[in-house]
C-alpha cells in the first residue's frame, strides 16, 4: 500500500473514531498532496518520496507555528500544533542519529575533497540526496559547519 493510500485510510479511521486533531492534520496533508499532483501543466501521481517530502514540510511548518505560539503566550495553540506534528512524524521514515549523520558527513567531505568553509555548498549538495527525509537539514548544516574548519 502506498503512503498516500495509507494516509487516506487513516483519515477515514480518524473520522470514524472522531479524532479531531488527527483528522485535521491528515486533511491538511491530503490537501498538500492534491495540490502537488495538480501543480504544473500536467497532472501527476504523488510517489512515496514526494509524499515524504510534503510530510516533512508540514512537520516543519507545525514546529515553526508551535514556536511562534509559545512566543506569543498561546500554549493551547502551540500544544495543538505539536500534537499534529507528532501525528505526521509517524508517516516519516526513521530519523538518523547525530552520530550516523556525522559519519556520512565525514565520508562526504573526503569524497568531495572539501578543505574549508568555502566548500560548504558543495558538501551540502552531495549529502542531501543521501539523507533525504532521514535527517533534519539544520542538523546536517550544523555538523558540516563544525567539521569544515
Amino acid at each position: 500500500m502506498s503512503l498516500k493510500d495509507q494516509i487516506q485510510k487513516d483519515m477515514i479511521g480518524a473520522m470514524k473514531a472522531k479524532e479531531d486533531i488527527k483528522l485535521n492534520a491528515l486533511r491538511m496533508l491530503k490537501a498538500e498532496i492534491m495540490k502537488f499532483e495538480v501543480a504544473g501543466s500536467e497532472k501527476k501521481e504523488a510517489k512515496d518520496e514526494d509524499v515524504i517530502q510534503l510530510i516533512g514540510k508540514q512537520v516543519k511548518q507545525r514546529d515553526d507555528a508551535a514556536t511562534q505560539y509559545k512566543a506569543g503566550n498561546r500554549p493551547e495553540l502551540a500544544e495543538k500544533e505539536e500534537k499534529e506534528a507528532e501525528i505526521l512524524k509517524k508517516y516519516l521514515p526513521a530519523q538518523m542519529s547525530e552520530e550516523e549523520v556525522k559519519k556520512i558527513v565525514q565520508e562526504t567531505i573526503k569524497e568531495v575533497g572539501a578543505t574549508g568553509k568555502a566548500d560548504l555548498g558543495k558538501v551540502m549538495g552531495a549529502i542531501m540526496p543521501k539523507v533525504k527525509g532521514k535527517a533534519d537539514g539544520k542538523l546536517i548544516n550544523k555538523i558540516v559547519q563544525d567539521l569544515l574548519i
